[in-house]
């Protein structure tokens, strides 16, 4: 799916640059930024925390409670990916991932992201950790405290973590 924020003639811009909003609080997420940032990057990825205020400053029309449910990659002309279709633009950014990027932006090869995102998604739910509350410390990539238990995962459906 392509939405379009504002009407800047996104698209048919080329994307020169893309904005990948994560669940930080996932594991698999976590995972998935840090697998992002060792590849070879055709166009260049800006990975962002969802729901913070970063990511609100960077794209004020933006659906914010949205991003924490579903991946979200925006493009700098506008392009809005999310699910499935943001997977496949993220592979297409990455110059040993763009051939299977166009092979699953067919038809068929949508259907098939679509059940790997799902696969995914259920995984993720069963391994959610609970967010932060407001004015609560938030531990780098879901450390917990000593003394306490590890927390279990995030609200977008994936997690797995080294």
């Amino acid at each position: 799916m392509t939405t379009v924020l504002g009407d800047r003639g996104a698209a048919s811009a080329p994307v020169r640059r893309l904005t990948v909003l994560y669940d930080a609080h996932c594991p698999l997420c976590a995972f998935v930024r840090d697998w992002l940032v060792r590849q070879h990057q055709l166009v260049p990825l800006d990975l962002v925390p969802a729901g913070t205020p970063e990511a609100r400053q960077r794209l004020p029309e933006l659906d914010h409670a949205s991003t924490l449910e579903e991946i979200t990659v925006v493009g700098d002309g506008g392009q809005v990916y999310r699910g499935a279709a943001a997977w496949v633009v993220c592979l297409w950014a990455l110059a040993k991932y763009r051939p299977l990027a166009h092979r699953l932006s067919t038809r068929s090869g949508l259907r098939f992201a679509r059940g790997a995102v799902l696969a995914a998604a259920q995984y993720r739910e069963t391994h959610r950790r609970p967010r932060p509350v407001e004015g609560e410390v938030s531990h780098p990539r879901g450390a917990a405290p000593t003394g306490s238990a590890a927390p279990q995962g995030c609200r977008s459906g994936c997690a797995v973590r080294d």
